[in-house]
């Protein structure tokens, strides 16, 4: 998150909007579409100006960066037991930090999974850039599609890159061996055991259910943000799928009535021309409707979804380190109590030797009158 204040109320800042059913969506393309002519006022040319100057730091950061991965060439392997995507990975890079300048791997999607939350164990509390949802969402109908093989391709070279440009994360011992070892399955198996993950699973449940004996109040303004934050790009994710069901709705009704006046045209020769007017103009709205619910769906849609992942996202970091904090407390409590006794097993110890010096005393006192 950036460094600017979360302001407390936020209610000012969201849309208002209500909930709607559940609507599972799929991020067709993360890139945006070419950029429309400028008009040339004065606020144009200085956001021109800007954008130029935005440009300019891209490719200054991009000359200044040691490290360069591309995810491409996906191909189908079929085994006995499954189908998938292998997707070859390309890293050339300058760091001191690799034996060779250049690397080519071949991962599938479970390696992606694998890198993910070896990042996300070994660091809780830092931002993963989230990956495109396993599963096929609502409307691709072949996971096997060529567009939906597309889709995750692009998805994936962002998700490394969106790495490989974390200060801290690119250093990651997993993420070198991600990009760098032909085979994962050695690594894999140097992970925590069933039992382990189980254990942890139970602490982290343990911790939620005890809850937090002090909150910070910048963590529970930061969390009633995101959570706000959520809530309303979900809404605007739903209404925008919803419109474009019902754009492609009104899209396939205008292609029935420009046929339909089409055919009506050639039965009635005094009413031709008008009847073929109004069908070449209904034509045209099922046209441009068509490039609108496109345009909604391959750079709207992929954008509201990205950040709705992204918010997810934020808020598994928020209750790891909730949970971080609530294990920090149960341990500083329990270090408390084991002081408390210890004090007292001194106390007593102390109140023992105190006891017995003075039967000695006594013992030598009389002796002494003897």
């Amino acid at each position: 998150m950036s460094g600017a204040a979360v302001p407390a109320d936020i209610s000012g800042h969201m849309l208002d909007l209500d909930e709607d059913e559940d609507l599972e969506v799929f991020s067709k393309n993360i890139s945006l579409a070419g950029s429309t002519p400028m008009p040339n006022s004065p606020d144009s040319l200085v956001n021109q100006f800007r954008l130029d100057e935005e440009n300019e730091e891209e490719q200054q950061d991009a000359i200044n960066k040691d490290i360069f991965i591309t995810v491409d060439n996906p191909e189908s392997h079929i085994s006995a037991i499954e189908t998938f995507i292998m997707y070859r990975v390309v890293t050339k890079t300058t760091c001191s930090e690799f034996d060779s300048s250049q690397y080519e791997v071949r991962r599938r999607y479970q390696d992606f999974l694998w890198l993910k939350s070896r990042l996300e164990d070994n660091y809780p509390t830092l931002i993963v850039h989230p990956l495109p949802e396993k599963f096929v969402m609502k409307g691709m109908v072949d996971r096997f599609n060529d567009d939906f093989i597309e889709t995750r391709r692009k998805a994936l070279h962002r998700f490394l890159n969106r790495i490989s440009e974390h200060p801290i994360l690119s250093n990651s011992h997993y993420f070198k061996v991600f990009l760098t070892e032909e085979e994962l399955a050695p690594h894999r198996k140097q992970g925590p055991g069933f039992l382990s993950r189980m254990g942890e699973t139970m602490r982290t449940m343990a911790n939620s259910v005890r809850g937090l004996r002090s909150k910070l109040e910048e963590f529970d303004v930061m969390q009633e943000y995101v959570e706000d934050f959520s809530n309303k790009i979900c809404s605007v994710d739903k209404v925008t799928q919803r419109i474009i069901k019902e754009q492609r709705e009104y899209m396939d009704e205008l292609k029935h009535y420009s046929s339909t006046y089409f055919q009506w045209a050639e039965s009635e020769k005094e009413l031709a021309e008008p009847l073929k007017g109004i069908g070449s103009c209904v034509e045209r709205c099922s046209k441009e409707t068509q490039e609108q619910v496109q345009h909604l769906s391959e750079v709207l849609v992929p954008a509201l979804h990205e950040y709705v992942l992204c918010a997810d996202t934020l808020k598994a970091v928020m209750r790891r380190r909730n949970n971080i904090q609530a294990e920090f407390e149960a341990k500083n409590e329990a270090l408390a109590s084991r002081k408390t006794d210890q004090e007292m097993c001194l106390a007593v110890w102390e109140t023992f030797l105190l006891s017995q010096r003075g039967g000695l005393l006594e013992q030598r006192n009389g002796e002494d009158a003897s």
